[in-house]
């Protein structure tokens, strides 16, 4: 009967183990493809073909004085 236990506890821990890292596996590609997305679109950076507009800045009160004291 113990023997019995044994082989039942070892089976449910190899189940378990398995399952358990499949779902890592899974969650470590899903997590992987998340930071590429997010790289791509980060810090404001436009990615694609098609011409992209680029905006340094915009023209504000603080930007013109920092410009009239530069000079």
């Amino acid at each position: 009967m113990e023997e019995a236990m044994k082989e039942n506890r070892r089976s449910f821990i190899k189940k378990t183990l398995s399952a358990s890292a499949l779902v890592a596996a899974g969650s470590t590609v899903a997590i992987a493809s998340t930071k590429s997305e997010n790289n791509a679109s980060s810090n404001g950076v436009v990615v694609g073909k098609s011409p992209k507009k680029e905006i340094l800045y915009k023209q504000t009160a603080q930007w013109d004085a920092f410009y009239k004291a530069s000079y």
